[in-house]
């Protein structure tokens, strides 16, 4: 099977345990204001690669990635479900830690064909780094122009079958650093069982420079970057709402939800 490569990061060390083999992947549904890689939306375009040769390029660096593995993101690794799941059954057979960095918004639970070919890709599938970008729904829509519906589920979906999870979340000023929402994202992680790591992410504009080179307006183009310290603040409201959940503790935003 061949997939389609938009490029391959060979020192990567934020993309899941240890040092990692960062494989981009073309496609992506999604739009989101802030992606600094326009160029993996359309499925057209990157390199033609199949899951031996990217496991080749892997193993000839093996020692050079102990304690690390591959990552399959995106784009939207899930747009190419069947050649991630074989790249991951193959990888898993020579012991390479997997992890899948995905915002799950093509998981589809009523889909029963759909659902078999998840199942499978998770089978092989040590750690998924699932982004949720916002979660109010109507605010989700206006940032990445999908619903979050189906990434909640998704997120909820991974708890059921206890699949191990990092949650990334980016914090973009006004847009998804308020209070309320992020106590609410808080509850709703809270009541996962399988989350291992929370990562919240400040904005930064980098990808003003590609949007520039592609002839692309920058959404963003007016907001300022987040600050370090505004990204750790966030984290903090997050992991009250986690907290306050697990404890049997009250929404305190019930009241503006």
């Amino acid at each position: 099977m061949t997939g389609y490569i938009h490029s391959i990061e060979s020192f990567g060390t934020v993309d899941g345990p240890g040092v990692r083999m960062v494989i981009f992947l073309q496609g992506c549904p999604m739009r989101c204001q802030y992606c600094h890689n326009p160029d993996t939306w359309k499925m057209a375009g990157g390199t033609p690669m199949t899951s031996e040769e990217l496991l080749k390029q892997y193993e000839s660096s093996r020692n050079f990635y102990r304690g690390g593995g591959i990552t399959a993101t995106g784009g939207e690794p899930l747009m190419q479900l069947d050649f991630v799941t074989e790249l991951f059954e193959a990888a898993a057979k020579k012991d390479i830690h997997t992890c899948l960095d995905t915002s799950g918004v093509t998981f589809h639970r009523n889909d029963p064909d759909y659902l078999k070919k998840i199942d499978r890709l998770l089978d092989s599938t040590d750690l998924v780094m699932l982004d949720i970008k916002h979660i109010d729904d109507t605010r989700h829509k206006t940032l990445t122009g999908h619903s979050n519906e189906n990434i909640l589920d998704f997120a909820q979906y991974l708890s059921d079958r206890d699949i191990p999870v990092w949650i990334r979340h980016v914090t973009v000023p006004k847009i998804s650093d308020e209070t309320p929402d992020l106590y609410r994202l808080g509850r709703f992680i809270g009541g996962l069982k399988n989350v291992k790591a929370l990562d919240v992410l400040p904005y930064h504009d980098m990808g003003k420079v590609k949007y520039e080179s592609l002839g692309m307006e920058y959404p963003l183009k007016d907001t300022p970057p987040m600050s370090k310290e505004g990204a750790v603040a966030a984290k903090k409201i997050i992991l009250s709402g986690i907290r306050d959940v697990r404890t049997g503790l009250p929404d305190r935003y019930c009241s503006q939800n």
